[in-house]
C-alpha cells in the first residue's frame, strides 16, 4: 500500500486541511470496527507507540495505539494552527509537523514567496522530508493552499516549487481556492496570477476551487433543508457540508465550504485508501487526464449533495448522480464543462456501484459530452467499495476541460485593472528578490495558458461526427 503526505500552507489550507483530517478519521472510524491499524488507515495515518524505542512506529495489522496525520502545517500566522493545537485534533499532529510565525505575510505574495520561503526554507525541507521518511512507498504530495492571500499563494507555491526540488518523482496534486470577484483583499488579482504561473510550471494536477460555487453549493443545500416539502427532508449527516460525527463539536464560520474541499480530497483519496473492483491509482490521475503539461487545470464536481431522509422515496437513481455530475451546478468552480471541450475526463465512484452502471453511464452521456477529436475515448474511471459516511454511493468527476477559461479571463481581467495603474505596486516591489519583471512574466504566463485553451476551443466546431460505416456492395 502506498502512502500520501498533504502539506497545509495558510490560514484557508490549513482550516480545509482540518476539516479533511476529521472527516478522514469520522470514515475510518466508521469502516473499521476492530480497532486494528490497516493498510487503509497507513496511507494517511502513522501509529505511534510512545513507550516504543525505534520512534514508535507500529506496523500494519497491530492494534491503533497513536495516530498521527502524514501531514506538514505551515501558517505564517500562529491563530489557526494553534486552534487546532487546542482542538479535538491535537492528538494527531506533533511540533515536529508544524511550523508557524507570528506576523503573517500581510496579503503580500512576495513575503510569503520570498521573504519568508527564504527564511524558512532549511526548516520546511526538513520538515517534508521527516514525513517522507515515514513511508514505505510515498507515492503523491497533496498541497492544500488559497490563491488570494499572501501565506497560501506566495509561501504554498514556494513549498510547491521545493517539492519538485527535493521530491521529483512524487506526484504533487494541488488543491487551489481561488477567491471570488468580490474578495475582501485588494491585492488577491496580484497574488492569484503570481501564484498561476507558480501552479502552472510546477504542479502535476492542480484542482481549482472557486469560494462563490462553495457559497452557492451551501445556499443551495441549505436552502434545500429548510424548504422541508413533503418527501425531500434531506438526511442530516447526509449533506456534502456536513461535519456530524467528526471529532470537532460546534461548527465555526466557513466549516461548510471547507466540507466541500474536504470531501473532494476523501474522494480523489478514496482509491488509495479502500479496496474496489477498479481501483485507482493517484498516479494514474495525472497520466491519463494530462495530455499537455501546462493544461493539467482539473475542474471537479461532486455528488450527490446529500441523500433524502424519507426511506419510502426511492433513493436518487444512479442515472441522476451521473447526470449531475456533468451539470453546472455541481462544479466546485463556476463553469459550464458540457458547452466546452473535454480533453479527458475521470470518473471516481464510491460505494454499491457496478462496473456495468458505469459503462452504461458513459455511453448514455457521451453523445452530450464534446471530446477532443484525437481523444474520444478519454475517461478514466475508478470503483471503490466503501461510500461516504451517510450514502449509499457518490461520485467524484475530475474533468480536463477548456471551461476553467472563463475564471482564468476573469482573473487576468482583475490583474491588469490594478496593473494598468500600478497601483499597490510598491508593497511587492520593496521586498527584497521581487522585481517588476515577475508581474509580466506572470501575466504572459497566464495569457499564453488562456491562448493554449481557446487554441482547442476554436476546433470545438470541427469535430468530426462519428464516420459513416462503409456499407458493402452486393
Amino acid at each position: 500500500m502506498t502512502q500520501s503526505v498533504v502539506v497545509q500552507v495558510g490560514q484557508c489550507g490549513n482550516q480545509v486541511g482540518c476539516r479533511f483530517w476529521d472527516l478522514a478519521l469520522r470514515e475510518h472510524a466508521h469502516v473499521n470496527k476492530k480497532g486494528l491499524y490497516d493498510e487503509a488507515l497507513s496511507s494517511f495515518f502513522r501509529n505511534v507507540d510512545s513507550r516504543k524505542s525505534n520512534g514508535g512506529a507500529c506496523g500494519v495489522g497491530g492494534r491503533i495505539q497513536h495516530l498521527k496525520a502524514r501531514a506538514v502545517l505551515v501558517d505564517m500566522e500562529e491563530g489557526v494552527v494553534n486552534e487546532i493545537l487546542q482542538g479535538p485534533l491535537r492528538e494527531v499532529f506533533d511540533s515536529a509537523q508544524l511550523l508557524t510565525d507570528v506576523s503573517g505575510s500581510g496579503n503580500n505574495w512576495a513575503v510569503g514567496h520570498m521573504t519568508y520561503g527564504s527564511a524558512y526554507r532549511e526548516q520546511i525541507v526538513d520538515k517534508l522530508r521527516k514525513a517522507a521518511e515515514h513511508c514505505d512507498c510515498l507515492q503523491c504530495f497533496f498541497l492544500i493552499h488559497s490563491m488570494g492571500g499572501g501565506t497560501g499563494s506566495g509561501l504554498g507555491t514556494r513549498v510547491l516549487s521545493l517539492l519538485e526540488e527535493e521530491f521529483p518523482e512524487v506526484c504533487r496534486i494541488v488543491t487551489s481556492v481561488y477567491p471570488s470577484a468580490e474578495d475582501d483583499v485588494i491585492t488577491s488579482p496580484y497574488n492569484s496570477v503570481l501564484a498561476m504561473r507558480e501552479l502552472t510550471e510546477h504542479a502535476d494536477c492542480v484542482l481549482p476551487v472557486e469560494n462563490q460555487s462553495l457559497v452557492d453549493i451551501v445556499s443551495k443545500i441549505k436552502h434545500m433543508s429548510d424548504g422541508g416539502k413533503p418527501g425531500s427532508v434531506i438526511k442530516r449527516d447526509s449533506t456534502i457540508i456536513s461535519g456530524q460525527g467528526g471529532l470537532t463539536g460546534a461548527e465555526k464560520p466557513f466549516d461548510a465550504m471547507n466540507n466541500i474541499v474536504a470531501n473532494l480530497l476523501l474522494s480523489i483519496t478514496s482509491s488509495a485508501r479502500f479496496e474496489g473492483s477498479l481501483n485507482m491509482d493517484l498516479n494514474e490521475i495525472a497520466m491519463n487526464l494530462v495530455p499537455f503539461p501546462r493544461l493539467h487545470y482539473l475542474v471537479p464536481s461532486l455528488t450527490p449533495l446529500y441523500t433524502l431522509a424519507d426511506v419510502s422515496v426511492p433513493t436518487r437513481r444512479l442515472d441522476q448522480m451521473f447526470s449531475d455530475a456533468f451539470s453546472k451546478d455541481h462544479q466546485l468552480i463556476r463553469a459550464d464543462p458540457k458547452h466546452s471541450l473535454y480533453l479527458a475526463c475521470a470518473l471516481m465512484v464510491r460505494g454499491n456501484v457496478q462496473v456495468s452502471d458505469l459503462r452504461r453511464n458513459i455511453e448514455r452521456l457521451k453523445p452530450s459530452l464534446p471530446f477532443v477529436s484525437w481523444n474520444q475515448e478519454g475517461w478514466k474511471t475508478g470503483l471503490c467499495s466503501v461510500p461516504p459516511v451517510g450514502h449509499s454511493h457518490s461520485l467524484l468527476a475530475l474533468a480536463n476541460n477548456t471551461c476553467v477559461k472563463p475564471t482564468f479571463m476573469e482573473l487576468r481581467e482583475r490583474f491588469t485593472r490594478l496593473y494598468r495603474k500600478k497601483a499597490h505596486l510598491h508593497h511587492y516591489l520593496h521586498v527584497e528578490g521581487m522585481e517588476q519583471s515577475f508581474f509580466s512574466e506572470a501575466i504572459s504566463s497566464l495569457s499564453s495558458l488562456i491562448e493554449e485553451y481557446q487554441h482547442l476551443d476554436a476546433t470545438k466546431g470541427r469535430l468530426m461526427p462519428d464516420a459513416p460505416r462503409l456499407s458493402i456492395a452486393r
